[in-house]
């Protein structure tokens, strides 16, 4: 038996994504379930897979894609009994998600949320685990506080303005057009920002009355690391997510003694299976109630079918969409 995946032929380009019938998956291990997969997500992790930057984790599989949504189709041993052949499920991934079918453990698993398609529940798990696990399980943005997401109009964003708006959170965002800030609007912001016409940091400071936001979530990283410690108020939290700015920058350190800062930085994809499946069962209890009541809703900007991965990866390297990029087998 074979199945269709998307290899990485050799580290480069958007060209080199290629669908290829590989060999079928084993049956799922202890603990595990094989999706067949109706839509997987892009997410930029994956471009930076493909130029040979983020290789996977030791045991993972070599396809790209961190999440999906599908249908089960068989069931290891030991699976909690909540699940069962033939649900339709969302997960979170190390890898394998471009592909017909995936083998994932069962703490990865969430239920596809009552009002969702199938194909737009692949646009979830990766924005809402990653949203959750950082700003909210790490850096306890609560209710009342006030929150700058860099990249508003991107998948993390679109959902990270709604998730936090449900919660009772003041939003500001950066993006860098007119159409993308809208979108933001639409979507809650209460801030909108263009980073390519005005400056961020005095926007924020006359937005917050000179105070400065409490949290941050950064996907750019060294470019702005000095504008957003000078963004924050007394006891802010920085989260960086991405560096697609840069890893290296110099800093002056003495704002964050003065304001008592946080700096912090995770990624999803090397944390243990324990680790993650603790992170999707917060994001059952805590997003998944918001999604079901409509409070927060998928993004889908674009699908294409497996077939045009490579032109996936084209439009994502452009950053002119706005919300999820889903793949299609």
């Amino acid at each position: 038996m074979t199945m269709k995946a998307v290899v990485i032929s050799s580290p480069g380009g958007p060209e080199a994504l290629e669908v290829r019938e590989v060999e079928d998956l084993p049956a799922p291990g202890e603990g595990e379930v094989l999706v067949k997969v109706a839509a997987a997500g892009v997410n930029r992790a994956d471009t930076v897979q493909r130029q040979g930057k983020y290789p996977p984790p030791p045991g993972a599989s070599l396809y790209p894609g961190l999440e999906c949504s599908g249908t089960i189709l068989a069931l290891g041993a030991n699976v909690p009994s909540r699940w069962a052949v033939g649900h339709q499920v969302c997960a979170l991934l190390t890898g394998g998600g471009y592909a017909e079918k995936v083998v994932v453990p069962a703490g990865q698993l969430l239920p596809v949320p009552e009002g969702v398609s199938l194909t737009d529940a692949a646009g979830l798990p990766e924005v809402a685990c990653t949203v959750w696990s950082t700003v909210f399980m790490t850096s306890h943005l609560s209710p009342g506080e006030s929150f700058l997401i860099h990249g508003g109009s991107s998948g993390i964003g679109t959902f990270a303005i709604q998730i936090a708006k449900h919660l009772g959170i003041k939003v500001l965002v950066t993006a860098g057009s007119e159409e993308k800030l809208a979108a933001c609007k639409d979507l809650g912001a209460d801030v909108c920002i263009n980073y390519k016409t005005e400056d961020f940091v005095a926007r924020i400071k006359e937005e917050t009355d000179g105070k400065g936001v409490d949290v941050i979530l950064d996907n750019i990283g060294g470019s702005y690391l000095q504008r957003n410690l000078n963004s924050l108020a007394v006891d802010g939290r920085l989260f960086i997510i991405g560096f697609m700015g840069g890893v290296v920058t110099e800093v002056n350190l003495a704002v964050m003694l003065a304001r008592r800062l946080t700096v912090q930085a995770a990624g999803l994809r090397n944390r243990s299976i324990g680790n993650k499946a603790q992170i999707v069962s917060e994001v059952e209890k805590n997003v998944w109630p918001a999604v079901v009541s409509g409070k927060v809703k998928p993004v889908v900007y674009k699908t294409f079918p497996l077939s045009e991965a490579a032109e996936s990866h084209k439009l994502m390297e452009t950053s002119s969409h706005i919300g999820k990029i889903l793949l299609i087998p």
